[in-house]
């Protein structure tokens, strides 16, 4: 079996008088969304547009864009394509930080600070499993709050964090905000935040 490469420019994927757009319902109100407007209607588009030129049996994306993953999965349903969405776990290196292009822009200080991103996440995971092994309680759960103020207790304790955007804790499957408890059903947190003048982004499921 051989790869192959589908690389269209942006002519091709929108031409002369292109007018039409897949616009998904309430992802502009999630955490990613209110900081980035509009960004998920061009995921939408772009992906669908994709999905109808390549008809694939599978397509294969990482979680390090909670709220994207989600998105696809839910236009692949509601849209019914015959395609198989299937998350993979975020690559990271070997100190946490997720792989991405806008490490490059880290200066070398930047970069040894940068892994407090994902360490800040899993400061809120240990949290929130120390909730669930609580003696005497049936029905384990923990403030979403909580869990926020730990994520930024431990990014503000870093000078070179510039700028905390968000810390969201959400349903998973829907990535709406979860404004009350976290239960043993779970969540993920996501943030978004900057290492001087690089904004990055991350996640961790609970």
């Amino acid at each position: 079996m051989k790869d192959h490469l589908f690389a269209p420019d942006h002519d091709m994927m929108f031409g002369e008088n292109f007018a039409t757009y897949v616009d998904p319902t309430g992802f502009d109100d999630s955490a990613e969304g209110v900081s980035r407007p509009g960004h998920f209607r061009g995921v939408a588009t772009v992906v669908t547009k994709l999905f109808n030129i390549i008809q694939p049996t599978h397509a294969y994306f990482g979680q390090k864009d909670a709220a994207q993953c989600c998105l696809i999965r839910r236009i692949a349903k509601d849209l019914d394509m015959d395609v198989e969405i299937i998350i993979m776990d975020t690559i990271r290196e070997t100190d946490g930080l997720a792989l991405s292009s806008r490490n490059a822009y880290l200066t070398p200080e930047e970069r040894n600070v940068a892994p407090i991103v994902y360490q800040s996440l899993c400061a809120s995971r240990d949290l929130y499993h120390s909730s669930l092994r609580l003696p005497n309680t049936n029905h384990a759960s923990i403030p979403a709050q909580l869990l926020i103020e730990k994520v930024k207790s431990v990014l503000h304790s870093e000078p070179l964090v510039s700028n905390v955007q968000y810390v969201s804790v959400d349903n998973k499957d829907t990535m709406r905000p979860i404004t009350d408890n976290v239960t043993s059903d779970g969540a993920v947190i996501s943030l978004a935040c900057q290492v001087g003048k690089v904004r990055l982004i991350d996640n961790i499921i609970l």
